[in-house]
């Protein structure tokens, strides 16, 4: 015989079952990140520190996936996918590549901004950059959660470049933003954006007589084989914002937002100390293989003074005076 009370009881016991069971898939956050790196690399360590301190301070269910290698392209489709809020949802970013939707952004990688390694990590966790951080959430709806970054950025050149006098005239490779090329030329050097892989041909052929750049970049792509003398002009440290796209953030429930908050500030500051550390141990490495020789420029006090114009132009350019002395000051 039918029995249609067992039947029901049946039904109603199965849809509750899907019930609970859809309720505990929801309840897990999946948020995805993306690097252009591998595991081995400073951001990539870094992201792997953000999503471990989120599991300590949040007590929901949360999981993480992150694209390696560039999977998803390069930073220019981070920024993209980001400000849509889609495909990843946290990533460390060049401020260059943010600049299409928050132009002041960039200032934070102008040359000569930071006086040294203190006053850089003094900026960061002061809490200074809110006004950029600002523009970028509203202008390109993307948040900065931390800083990473710690990379500082010397002279490599053919010859030794140690003083005023060998400055002068100095042919070198720079970077795009027209900033770079103001602030080099302010110091009497005679920049010219080259792509980046060409920079290697065009010291060995003498078009130019070096560039600035990184020791992980130096040594990486073996550019001391043509460009072998380091000066260490130390005229940037490069910031790289921790960010999370706003469309992601906002529908996290309180106590995520605020696990994320304090797990981005304390994962920048792992990967500020991180980079750094592996900038110097790079450098040495090319110092004991013989690769580089390094040397001081005699009156780099002179350098910053004489960037200072053209520092103040940008910045009132960008509507961010105040932001720069607040800088200053730190």
């Amino acid at each position: 015989m039918f029995n249609f009370k067992s039947t029901a009881a049946f039904a109603v016991g199965a849809i509750a079952a899907t019930a609970i069971m859809a309720t505990s898939v929801s309840a897990e956050t999946a948020l995805r990140g993306a690097s252009l790196f591998d595991e081995e690399h400073a951001y990539t360590k870094t992201l792997r520190e953000f999503e471990r301190l989120v599991g300590v301070n949040y007590d929901g269910d949360v999981s993480f996936d992150v694209s390696l290698n560039g999977e998803l392209g390069d930073e220019s489709d981070f920024v993209t996918f980001l400000q849509q809020g889609v495909a990843i949802d946290y990533a460390i970013m060049a401020p260059s590549n943010m600049a299409t939707f928050a132009p002041s952004i960039p200032l934070m990688d102008m040359p000569f901004l930071f006086r040294d390694l203190e006053h850089w990590n003094t900026a960061l966790s002061s809490g200074v950059m809110a006004p950029l951080e600002a523009e970028l959430l509203e202008k390109a709806n993307i948040r900065v959660i931390g800083y990473a970054g710690g990379g500082v950025r010397n002279l490599a050149s053919a010859k030794p470049i140690g003083n005023m006098e060998e400055l002068t005239g100095h042919k070198m490779r720079v970077m795009g933003a027209p900033i770079q090329a103001k602030t080099f030329a302010a110091i009497s050097a005679a920049p010219s954006a080259i792509a980046y892989n060409e920079v290697y041909n065009a010291i060995q052929t003498g078009v130019i007589a070096g560039f600035e750049n990184e020791a992980a970049s130096i040594q990486n792509l073996k550019f001391y084989e043509v460009a072998p003398n380091i000066t260490l002009t130390r005229h940037a440290i490069t910031v790289r914002p921790l960010v999370m796209s706003e469309s992601t953030f906002s529908k996290l429930d309180a106590d995520l937002q605020a696990a994320v908050l304090k797990a981005g500030a304390d994962a920048g500051a792992f990967g500020r100390e991180l980079e750094s550390r592996q900038d110097g141990e790079k450098m040495q490495e090319m110092i004991d293989a013989g690769q580089v020789m390094v040397q001081e420029f005699a009156g780099r006090d002179k350098l910053l003074e004489m960037v200072i114009p053209v520092q103040d132009a940008y910045a009132a350019e960008l509507g961010a005076t105040e932001l720069l002395e607040a800088i200053r000051a730190q």
